[in-house]
This record gives C-alpha cells, sequence and structure tokens, in this order.
C-alpha cells in the first residue's frame, strides 16, 4: 500500500472550514467561531486554530477581525481554495510515489546487477572446471578403421581426444573402454580443444 502525503493539521482544519463555506453550510457574513470554541472542536490548540484561519484569509475566504472573530468573505473563494489545495495533496501524493518508484527502481537495477555479475562468475568457474568442449564426430563407411577397436587404435594417443559416448542405431553406449569396437555409421562424442576434434576427423577418414 502505497504512503499518502499527510498535510500538516492547520491546513487540514483550514481545507475543512473552506468546504463547510464552499459547500453552504458556513455562509457568507456569518461569523465563525472563536478560535478557544473551535480548539475545542477540532481537538487542537487555539495557535493550531489561528494558523488555519490566517490560511484562509490569506486567500481572502474569511476576514479576521480583531478581538472579534473572523467573518466569511467570500464562498467563491473557499471553493477556489479547495480546489487548489486538493490538487497541491495529489500533486504532493503523486511526487511522493513516483520518489517510492524510483527508489524500488534503483533497488531492482541493483538486483538485475548483482544477478549478472553471479551469472558470470558462474560461467567463469565453469570455464575454468571444465575448459573442453564436447564434439561429434561420425565414421564413414569409407573410414579404414572399422572393426577395430580403440586400444588398437591408440585412439587417444593418436588424436588425443577422450571418448566420453558412442552413438549407435539410436542407442548410446556411454564411457565405452578400450575394447569398443567401431563400427561404419558410429557417432564418437568426445571431448578435447578445438585441434583435437580436427585431429580426430582426419585420424578417422584418412585413406
Amino acid at each position: 500500500m502505497e504512503e499518502q502525503v499527510i498535510a500538516p493539521v492547520y491546513a487540514q482544519i483550514a481545507l475543512d472550514i473552506a468546504s463547510r463555506i464552499a459547500n453552504g453550510e458556513i455562509k457568507e457574513n456569518t461569523k465563525i467561531h472563536g478560535r478557544s470554541v473551535m480548539a475545542s472542536q477540532y481537538g487542537v490548540s487555539p495557535e493550531t486554530i489561528r494558523r488555519s484561519l490566517k490560511l484562509l484569509e490569506d486567500m481572502q475566504v474569511i476576514e479576521i477581525q480583531h478581538n472579534s472573530g473572523a467573518v466569511v468573505l467570500s464562498a467563491e473563494q473557499a471553493k477556489r481554495y479547495v480546489s487548489k489545495f486538493s490538487d497541491q495533496n495529489n500533486l504532493r501524493n503523486h511526487k511522493k510515489s513516483l520518489r517510492s518508484l524510483l527508489a524500488e527502481q534503483e533497488r531492482i537495477v541493483k538486483k538485475i546487477t548483482e544477478e549478472a555479475d553471479t551469472i558470470i562468475r558462474m560461467n567463469e568457474k565453469f570455464s575454468i572446471s571444465n575448459p573442453f568442449n564436447p564434439y561429434e564426430s561420425e565414421v564413414l563407411e569409407s573410414s579404414p578403421l572399422i572393426g577395430k577397436t580403440l586400444s588398437e587404435l591408440k585412439f587417444w594417443q593418436e588424436t588425443g581426444a577422450t571418448i566420453i559416448a558412442i552413438r549407435r542405431d539410436g542407442n548410446i553406449i556411454l564411457s565405452p573402454g578400450p575394447y569398443a569396437i567401431l563400427l561404419a555409421g558410429d557417432t564418437l562424442v568426445f571431448v578435447g580443444e578445438l585441434k583435437t576434434a580436427e585431429a580426430v576427423n582426419e585420424f578417422l577418414n584418412r585413406i
């Protein structure tokens, strides 16, 4: 729930008196109760009432008469007062809401930045811990290596690649051992550097 901007008590009382004048509850040329009576009505000090009436006098809503209270001058001016200060209060609330939204935006941007930094650090950590990328290479029907085991071929010694799986006829053979035999159409899944991938392709299909 958004926090509302609350006007000072004396301003709230002034707005209430102006509203009563604007809607005809208090007529023009009517004398308003003295400060002590109004202070009792609103539950505030006489000084607060004095400040409220001064606001209304400044806007020519009432006239304060020395030692004889205040007299209502203009219902029209009271309407203008209500319109002006109601709009000002709304403006203060909008400004307050904007400040709150900007603070929330700043918090979200900070959170996004923190999450982005975390992702970057995790990617860097993963790259360091797993520097080898997986590659794939197919054993063509023309390959001279068909029918031979990985051990016979000295596959790792010749290419520097570590085979982690073989895809064959829709099945996957995980961690094939040194006695795994290469068949035509096999897809070798292995890890290593880019130059390792090139070496495997050349080794598999050399004539």
